[in-house]
């Protein structure tokens, strides 16, 4: 279970350009949801990843993973236990360094960095095994350099390393906002996938409605640091886009736009 207990995040505070963007804001996932996020920019929603995952810290509040405060803990803590997948292709990946080595690098997550190889010969099958599972004949360029490769193999890829070793949760920030229609298609499905057989806790935030409503089993809208709109179950299965299309105008229209 996660948890974000009484979160309040001030920009530039004290100043006059001071900026509430989380104040007394307050979540729960339960393990094994997959949450779809959706909102107007400015939201609040790739914040909140990065408060979860530490990248920034709470001015206030408690951040729990299961029954484990992790507020006080560095980002590259945080991230032994959680997989992040970016809006850039480029950033889930190392492009001077080829499939294979970018495998064992994220086969690697977590342990200790002694004087070994990291490259182990024995799991050769093994990262063979995992590149065809995405079906895009990546099992057969292991020596290839991952710069090389289109946004969505590097995106596939990605997704792939970071569900690779245990995780606890899943953060999906946009991660099919950079690749064209066909190839966002096939990185749903295979988030789909990922998600199912691993029974990975998962929070994806997206700007594609549609997305939004055909995956996850919740979904959040957020607005000003709020969330406005939670619903799970059977509420979530029967919610359509012109739903969704009908809040953000409501959004819209009460902010002046």
């Amino acid at each position: 279970m996660l948890k974000l207990n009484h979160i309040s995040k001030y920009y530039n505070a004290g100043t006059v350009n001071e900026m509430c963007l989380f104040q007394d804001f307050n979540l729960s996932v339960e393990k094994g949801q997959f949450v779809s996020v959706v909102g107007s920019n400015g939201s609040g929603k790739t914040s909140m990843l990065n408060i979860i995952c530490g990248s920034i810290p709470v001015d206030s509040g408690t951040i729990y993973m299961g029954n484990k405060n992790i507020t006080p803990l560095p980002e590259f803590k945080r991230l032994r236990s959680i997989g992040r997948v970016y809006q850039n292709p480029a950033m889930g990946t190392c492009p001077h360094m080829t499939i294979l080595e970018n495998m064992a690098l994220a086969d690697n997550k977590g342990q200790s960095f002694n004087l070994r190889p990291g490259i182990r010969r024995q799991r050769l099958d093994f990262y063979r095994e995992q590149l065809k599972t995405l079906g895009l004949g990546l099992e057969d360029k292991l020596q290839v350099k991952a710069g090389v490769l289109s946004g969505g193999q590097r995106q596939a890829m990605a997704l792939l390393m970071a569900s690779m070793t245990p995780i606890e949760f899943l953060i999906l920030d946009e991660h099919t906002a950079a690749l064209d229609p066909k190839t966002a298609e096939t990185i749903m499905e295979l988030t789909g996938k990922i998600v199912k057989e691993k029974k990975l806790t998962t929070i994806m935030v997206t700007h594609n409605l549609r997305y939004a409503v055909e995956y996850g089993d919740r979904l959040l809208m957020m607005h000003q640091g709020k969330s406005v709109v939670d619903i799970t179950g059977s509420q979530k299965a029967e919610i359509r886009i012109e739903d969704l299309l009908e809040k953000f105008n409501a959004i819209s229209i009460e902010c002046g736009n």
